[in-house]
């Protein structure tokens, strides 16, 4: 069992391990505030756009769906109006300190994998750098674009921020509710008061939260493009592979479908190689986040299993009318 799965097994199943690091957790959780209140107190500098910056993240290490959210969000915006354009880390990828311009035919390795998933659909310019301020610069002198989406932001306080959107994984949640390294947290759950919107990847738990179902019935070939629903995979020995925040979504996903699949699991942002993926003539099936970095290699045995969110009419309704009480506070400034 490698690192990250030995982590895994004690954030979220609960292995004894984690309360031996619960000291080292109440210092990590300390410095976390003491950060935020240096910027809260200026003695920290915050730099602000001067457009509206809406801020997709989460306060547990992993992913929790916020790829296909900022797609659905870019594409809803772009719809009413609005010239959007995302700013990434890229984490995985090569860019440093000057903002580079993410596009569709760019490798993985170089611009990371989520960003380059960002450039292929969400209908808008994509940049990734280490600082995310200079990255949003970049897009609203080089595109023009007058709204930014940040993904993975929420614990950059540097930049400023307009609008919060917090993620949390619906089945999962907040692991044992410890801060790192005895949990997944990069905050404490009483974090979340204090954003404009929870949105809950599955079935809502809590009232005030926004539910998102992640859907996608079909798997594309990596080699030909050819695309067949998932039902055509039923009768077949497959093999599935994952290296996401959480593998189990996308292996739950194909057994609901009624796939017969044997699974393996990978780290979030794993580095593909030819050997990862291969198993004979068996189809193997993929998240497409996996799919990005499998290209050069993979065979016509490899399909991935695109999904797209689906919002609550209430939520886009509420954001749309705070991002227009925003951008008017944008434009009196």
């Amino acid at each position: 069992m490698n690192g990250w799965l030995s982590l895994d097994a004690v954030w979220y199943q609960g292995r004894f391990p984690a309360k031996c690091l619960l000291p080292l957790s109440w210092f990590f959780q300390g410095v976390v505030k003491l950060r935020r209140s240096l910027y809260r107190a200026g003695c920290l500098k915050i730099r602000r756009l001067p457009v509206p910056v809406i801020i997709v993240g989460n306060i547990s290490v992993g992913g929790t769906g916020k790829t296909p959210l900022i797609i659905a969000l870019a594409r809803l915006l772009k719809q009413n109006g609005y010239r959007p354009g995302v700013i990434s880390r890229g984490y995985g990828g090569k860019v440093q300190d000057t903002p580079v311009k993410v596009d569709p035919s760019d490798n993985a390795a170089m611009v990371g994998d989520e960003p380059l998933l960002l450039s292929k659909h969400a209908d808008c310019p994509v940049a990734v750098g280490v600082n995310r301020f200079e990255a949003g610069r970049f897009l609203l002198e080089q595109e023009g674009c007058d709204v930014i989406l940040s993904d993975d932001g929420l614990q950059h306080y540097k930049l400023g921020r307009d609008i919060e959107i917090a993620v949390v994984d619906g089945d999962r949640q907040f692991g044992n509710g410890y801060c790192l390294p005895a949990g997944p947290l990069r905050e404490p759950v009483e974090r979340l008061a204090e954003v404009d919107f929870i949105i809950e990847n599955g079935t809502k738990t809590e009232d005030k939260r926004f539910s998102m179902r992640l859907k996608g019935e079909t798997a594309i070939n990596l080699v030909t493009g050819a695309s067949k629903s998932l039902l055509d995979f039923t009768d077949l020995d497959c093999h599935a592979l994952a290296g996401i925040g959480n593998p189990d979504r996308f292996f739950n996903k194909l057994d609901a479908a009624g796939l017969q699949c044997i699974n393996h699991k990978f780290p979030d942002h794993h580095s593909y190689q030819a050997s990862d993926i291969e198993f004979g003539e068996k189809p193997v099936l993929m998240t497409e986040k996996d799919a990005v970095k499998c290209f050069g290699f993979a065979r016509d045995t490899h399909w991935y299993v695109p999904v797209t969110a689906h919002l609550e009419p209430a939520f886009t309704n509420r954001l749309l009318i705070l991002l227009r009480e925003k951008n008017d506070g944008h434009k009196i400034t």
